[in-house]
């Protein structure tokens, strides 16, 4: 019996082995989990920019509108890009300074954090508010809620900041170009509450991102763990 233990040990360890190679390779690792964050992004953007057209909030010239769910073929492809680079610039932002995120750190919290996301989103479409002051207002709390509730770190601020601004600047010079337009543009060609939307995806993509990268980071952990056991 105490023969075949520790072979019975090497051959579970052994048939783990192509699949803890793969995770654990720092490349392949930020590979998958860039794949998995675009295609987060992706549908993300589909769903929401659904919302948006039926609602008559986006117009897309007709010769754009050529893909499913009636949107213009390259805002899916930019929002998963921009949703990986995201996702993966978070978890190696807070590796830098040194201060990791340990804040409601499991999936329910992010499925949570994507669901009042989509509901944000879904607030700037559907409800109808006096003007767009007070709907701007109302959006811009509830997204800082949504960081207070489901981040609560300097960097994670700062950077949904800095990256709704910038994506604010892209989106305007977009509808200056005519790509795309909204209806009632009140600030510069696109809607003032739009870095709201901006804001929170950023803080859920980054929360989406930390979150893939802490599951990793357990694997490679069990992974050293046995193999220093078995030297």
């Amino acid at each position: 019996m105490s023969l075949t233990l520790p072979a019975m040990s090497d051959s579970r360890v052994a048939s783990k082995g192509p699949y803890i190679s793969v995770i654990t390779n720092r490349t392949t690792n930020v590979v998958i989990r860039g794949a998995m964050l675009f295609a987060v992004g992706v549908f993300l953007a589909l769903v929401l920019n659904l919302l948006q057209v039926q609602r008559n909030v986006t117009l897309f010239p007709p010769d754009v509108i050529s893909s499913i769910f009636s949107s213009a073929w390259w805002v899916p492809p930019c929002c998963g890009t921009a949703s990986a680079m995201i996702g993966l610039l978070y978890p190696c932002i807070d590796r830098q300074l040194g201060e990791p995120h340990n804040f409601k750190r499991e999936w329910s919290s992010v499925m949570r954090c994507v669901a009042v996301f989509v509901g944000i989103n879904h607030a700037s479409a559907k409800v109808d508010f006096a003007n767009n002051i007070q709907l701007s207002l109302t959006l811009a709390a509830l997204s800082i809620g949504l960081w207070w509730t489901f981040d609560r770190s300097r960097s994670g601020f700062g950077l949904g900041v800095a990256i709704a601004l910038l994506a604010t600047m892209t989106t305007q010079l977009l509808v200056y170009n005519g790509l795309f337009q909204y209806t009632s543009p009140d600030f510069l060609y696109i809607r003032s509450w739009l870095p709201c939307i901006f804001f929170a995806g950023v803080i859920t993509m980054g929360n989406i991102g930390r979150q893939l990268a802490l599951r990793s980071e357990n694997i490679c952990m069990q992974h050293n763990v046995d193999q220093t056991r078995l030297s």
